[in-house]
């Protein structure tokens, strides 16, 4: 499980994936009970992420950049590689065979919604890996206040050519605003770079976010970084 992180892998997990897929249906069973349709509003709310697939397009000064949910079957050949760079694997610590990765993926594919997997395309070309996870329903709540539909993003950059050349800022700034544009019961974007990783921390303040101050997460002394929607086009 990823300890900590770099701007060249900008944010690794806090602990186990929180886990992601869709909505449930009428007869989703619950342990203990079968849910019913008075149900599925409550929980389409307490844990949709809505779907980056659907966020559209970003125009950016790097290109066109959009998110594509992970497809194990198409894309894990992809994500292990750049699992395996040196350069990723010394934070994410999800170096080794695919199965590693695949394992670290499907926790969130299989799961109940909280966090989407996702490659970032630039001008169609895959090029980074994403996740997309509800920091209040995440771990990393208890270690700071968390609000309704606080919403967390993990970063790698995967090919080291786009690397340390201000693209991270750019795709942090557009990420963020994909979700702020298309989820609007979220006011704030979270992140949690290792507060030692000065390249990912300036790239964080770059695009817009905010050092609200330092906690300590199981695996690394942390900034948090927050973007406010309020604040979205004053810095």
């Amino acid at each position: 499980m990823p300890s900590t992180d770099t701007f060249t892998t900008a944010l690794a997990p806090v602990s186990a994936a929180p886990t992601a897929t869709g909505t449930a249906t009428i007869g989703t069973r619950v342990p203990g009970r079968r849910l019913s349709t008075l149900l599925l509003p409550l929980l389409a709310e307490a844990e949709l992420l809505d779907s980056p697939a659907g966020w559209g397009t970003a125009t950016t000064p790097a290109g066109a950049f959009r998110l594509e949910p992970v497809r194990l079957g198409r894309d894990l050949e992809l994500i292990t590689g750049w699992m395996n760079d040196p350069e990723v694997a010394a934070y994410w610590e999800l170096a080794g065979p695919a199965a590693v990765t695949a394992a670290h993926v499907r926790a969130q594919l299989d799961g109940n919604g909280h966090s989407i997997p996702c490659l970032g395309l630039l001008d169609g070309t895959p090029m980074s890996y994403w996740e997309i996870y509800r920091a209040d329903l995440d771990p990393l709540s208890r270690h700071y206040p968390a609000r309704p539909h606080d919403t967390g993003i993990h970063l790698l950059i995967g090919d080291g050519t786009n690397r340390g050349r201000g693209l991270g800022t750019v795709l942090l700034r557009a990420v963020a605003d994909l979700v702020l544009d298309n989820r609007p019961r979220c006011t704030r974007v979270i992140a949690e770079p290792d507060i030692r990783n000065t390249p990912s921390v300036s790239a964080f303040l770059n695009s817009g976010f905010r050092c609200s101050t330092e906690i300590d997460l199981p695996e690394k002394r942390a900034a948090l970084m927050i973007r406010e929607r309020a604040l979205r086009n004053l810095i």
